[in-house]
């Protein structure tokens, strides 16, 4: 019989993802970009602004995708998984309420505070992920990491939607003007993620597997374990496989991402329909991804995963000849139904093909692939944008992506149904 999902642990775990999806969806996708562009540097130049917006989300990203897989060895090392996620918790969250603060035209100082806490932001998300496998019950890793994912999107969803009327209606909230509210829709981010982040560190105990250490031989000790396992990579040969295929769909994911917005103003949609898509796709993710995660543990992860690469693939031919609002609500529903079975589907089948007792370092090649998965894409649709001269064409190059994912992935399904435990993999009790 299989045990219950929702226990106390798996709850408080799952509610940081619940906490930190304000700042991805609030202040990330939505309301930094624009209080950047039209209000701290208002006047200048716009290529000036892209610039060093794309500067500060830039060096935040090289900085954890380089450090993460060291970061994750050492806290496996150390087995302070809790305290590091505390740690890059207040990372993200101090910044995030100083940018309430940030006088207009202070604009360096706001790209360093928004760069700092997406460092906090990600960083975090390694020890969060590779508790994974340690609060899911046996047989139900799939659901507990679809739960996680589905009260993300609810939890983000719901904050967005009242900054977002925020936005539009000051006066209702008795501020002055829309700037005013882009602030407090900062200090209400740091808030939510304060508040509900804090039954993770109170549900789960604080004592070590390991005797404590000092931190200068923790520093030279994770990368001791980095080095052992780039020495054992032969064992990992579906890890690595599977590391390879999640780069290249999930790079695919965060390309339609990123550029849906875009390329709906591109083809002339008024912006407030753009954002009610993107809160479509946040609420239509929660109960989609709570159904995958229960497919995962019936079936296979696998199924979301290339169900949703499937979905995705028609989603970019799709969108080559969409030319309404209308049709730009359908692509974000499709999208909305499959974009966290990818995510959370992914986070817990590659939790049944790495070592328990090395999560964290695991982990973190993980989120540093996920880290390095914004090159590719862009890369294709610029090209093939040049090429045909095409905005429509450029689009349908991602498919690419996810076909080329699907490929890789089916072979490392392949190779890790033919590898034992004593090959290097451990026997998971959670799939």
């Amino acid at each position: 019989m299989k045990s219950p999902l929702i226990t106390k642990k798996v709850f408080a775990w799952a509610l940081y993802d619940w906490a930190n999806s304000a700042f991805a969806t609030t202040v990330m996708v939505v309301f930094f970009p624009l209080f950047f562009k039209q209000y701290l540097t208002a006047g200048q130049d716009a290529t000036t602004s892209t610039f060093w917006l794309g500067i500060a989300n830039g060096v935040s990203s090289f900085v954890l995708a380089v450090m993460a897989p060291w970061l994750g060895a050492l806290a496996d090392r150390t087995s302070a998984h809790l305290r590091f996620l505390a740690a890059f918790t207040a990372i993200g969250v101090i910044p995030t309420a100083m940018l309430g603060f940030v006088g207009v035209g202070d604009w360096v100082a706001a790209a360093v505070l928004f760069a700092v806490a997406s460092l906090g932001f990600w960083g975090g998300l390694i020890f969060y992920d590779s508790m994974l496998v340690k609060v899911a019950p046996p047989k139900r890793i799939d659901s507990v990491s679809g739960f996680g994912y589905a009260l993300g999107y609810l939890g983000g969803a719901l904050l967005l939607t009242i900054n977002v009327l925020m936005f539009a209606k000051p006066g209702m909230f008795g501020l002055e003007n829309p700037e005013a509210a882009i602030r407090v829709a900062f200090l209400s981010v740091a808030v939510w993620w304060t508040l509900f982040a804090i039954p993770i560190f109170r549900t789960f105990p604080r004592t070590q597997d390991r005797a404590p250490i000092g931190a200068a031989r923790a520093f030279r000790e994770g990368f001791e374990e980095l080095a052992r396992t780039f020495k054992e990579v032969r064992k990992y040969r579906p890890v690595i496989l599977f590391l390879l295929a999640y780069w290249m769909y999930i790079d695919g994911v965060n390309t339609i991402m990123k550029m849906a917005v875009d390329y709906g103003l591109a083809l002339g949609f008024p912006a407030d329909s753009l954002i009610s898509g993107i809160l479509m796709i946040q609420f239509i993710g929660f109960p989609a991804t709570l159904l995958f995660g229960t497919l995962g543990d019936r079936f296979s992860p696998l199924v979301g995963i290339f169900v949703g690469i499937g979905v995705y693939c028609a989603v970019t031919f799709y969108a080559v000849f969409m030319t309404s609002v209308t049709e730009f609500y359908v692509m974000a529903a499709a999208i909305g139904c499959v974009q966290g079975a990818v995510q959370a589907m992914s986070r817990s089948y590659y939790g049944r093909l790495i070592p328990a007792d090395r999560a964290g370092e695991f982990y973190g090649f993980y989120n540093m692939m996920g880290k390095f998965a914004a090159v590719l894409g862009p890369l294709l649709m610029g090209t093939t944008a040049l090429l045909t001269g095409n905005s429509r064409m450029a689009i349908l190059s991602v498919a690419l992506l996810f076909a080329g994912g699907a490929i890789v992935l089916f072979l490392a399904t392949r190779v890790a149904s033919g590898t034992t435990p004593a090959a290097g993999l451990p026997e998971t009790s959670a799939g």
